[in-house]
């Protein structure tokens, strides 16, 4: 299988609070920025690449260089002269995170809007990744366009994974945002449901029916991630569950789901245990969530 892997998304300026009570550190961000980042740090000699849309500001530019310096394909990375990018700020109590997010200028929201542009981007890739805020910050076209790109590379052999992220505020509503997601789990090989969102917003009792629901749309293997709970996992055609370490000093659970994604997606082979990558993505969480930011270096 072709080994290189594309995430789609929105890059963002990230402003998390510094060790010094009052002040911020910037950085940039974002739920398949990280998955992305934390791929090319498990495995350097892989193709990353990144597709989304910035600005031609200076802002923009500085993002557009971190990646380079990060050795994450750029190639497609759009610029739109018009818009800029998206910031968010972290705010932290006992470890755990909420978010202040201004996006309304973000040009990744326009990320789909050329067709032939992002079939290119995924074109011969081995794995190519997106999420639910991916969708979110889309319009009803931008999200049909990207949904039938999901569609003609699966067909030529594209392996499609998938995190719900399920984050209401992008939508206009919770049924929107719910028939979007199971859309997109209709076109994907891969999905990675995190269990206490899915169980808010689809109903779900346990993490078995947070499974049984992927597997029914269509994914040969669903993760069901459960906190530091048990982890259910589906893949050629059986069922099992893994339990984590406990990880007693946690810091900041910024991108907690996003590394554990990059562990699932590194070196993953359809054919192949899918235990060993549950294992090693709940390692690389663990460690994540033990240090400040989104970005950890490993």
């Amino acid at each position: 299988m072709n080994t290189r892997i594309v995430s789609i998304g929105e890059a963002m300026v990230e402003l998390a609070p510094a060790p010094q009570a009052g002040l911020f550190q910037q950085a940039f961000a974002g739920d398949t920025l990280n998955t992305a980042w934390y791929l090319k740090q498990m495995q350097p000699e892989r193709a990353v690449d990144y597709v989304t849309r910035v600005g031609a500001d200076a802002i923009s530019d500085a993002m557009v260089a971190f990646l380079a310096e990060k050795n994450i394909g750029i190639d497609h990375v759009l610029r739109d002269q018009d818009r800029t990018v998206g910031l968010y700020m972290i705010s932290l109590q006992d470890g755990e995170r909420s978010f202040s997010y201004w996006r309304g200028q973000s040009a990744a929201r326009q990320l789909a809007t050329d067709a032939s542009a992002l079939h290119a981007a995924c074109a011969g890739a081995g794995i190519v990744y997106f999420s639910g805020i991916t969708l979110g910050i889309l319009d009803e076209a931008g999200r049909e366009t990207l949904l039938q790109t999901m569609r003609d590379i699966r067909d030529q052999g594209t392996v499609v994974a998938f995190d719900p992220n399920l984050r209401p505020r992008l939508w206009p509503d919770n049924d929107t945002m719910c028939r979007a997601i199971m859309e997109a789990a209709a076109v994907s090989d891969i999905a990675l449901p995190s269990h206490d969102d899915e169980a808010t917003f689809f109903g779900d009792a346990d993490p078995a029916a947070t499974l049984d629901r992927y597997a029914g749309a269509g994914a040969a293997t669903v993760i069901v991630k459960n906190g530091d709970g048990p982890i259910l996992h589906l893949h050629r055609g059986a069922q099992g569950t893994f339990t984590p370490a406990p990880v007693t000093r946690i810091v900041d659970t910024t991108a907690a789901g996003d590394s554990f994604n990059a562990g699932i997606l590194a070196g993953f082979d359809p054919s192949a245990d899918i235990v060993p990558h549950v294992e090693a993505a709940c390692s690389l969480a663990g460690k994540v969530i033990q240090s400040r930011g989104a970005l950890v270096e490993l």
